[in-house]
């Protein structure tokens, strides 16, 4: 049988305490910022949503979505959102979030969008789920990364 060191679980491979925390602290705010960004953008698209602005019922009807449904759309995006800025489940608010973006890509290709308004929600998604790696070490954990 293996011996494992003293303080360390079986099974993982730990760094010096000294080491993770220098790198750490660097990549936590990193993901802090794109998370921040991340919820500033998706609060400000929901309470347009809930205002029902001239740019928000222009897209509405371009995109052949009753403008009765942008109430609605909004509440699932700001909670969504709200889940996702809780660090404690933020995770699942980002799978929300995914979930919101692939509907945002599938209308953008239903209306033969442009290429930037379909990719934006793919780039977008890509943005959030960064914070939320970079600021969550257990998600680095399940997937890390390898060089």
């Amino acid at each position: 049988m293996a011996q494992v060191a003293a303080g360390t679980q079986a099974g993982t491979m730990e760094r010096p305490a000294n080491e993770t925390k220098t790198k750490s602290k660097g990549l936590i705010w990193t993901g802090r910022v794109l998370s921040a960004l991340t919820v500033l953008f998706m609060l400000f698209d929901a309470f347009g949503k809930f205002a029902k602005s001239a740019p928000v019922l222009a897209a509405c009807a371009r995109l052949g979505i009753p403008t009765s449904q942008t109430y609605n759309i909004g509440v699932l995006l700001l909670v969504s959102t709200i889940i996702y800025a809780i660090p404690r489940s933020a995770v699942l608010g980002a799978v929300l979030l995914t979930g919101f973006l692939g509907g945002a890509v599938a209308i953008q290709m239903r209306a033969g969008s442009s290429t930037f308004e379909t990719v934006f929600p793919v780039i977008f998604g890509v943005v959030l789920w960064a914070g939320v790696y970079l600021r969550d070490c257990g998600l680095r954990r399940v997937f890390p990364v390898r060089r």
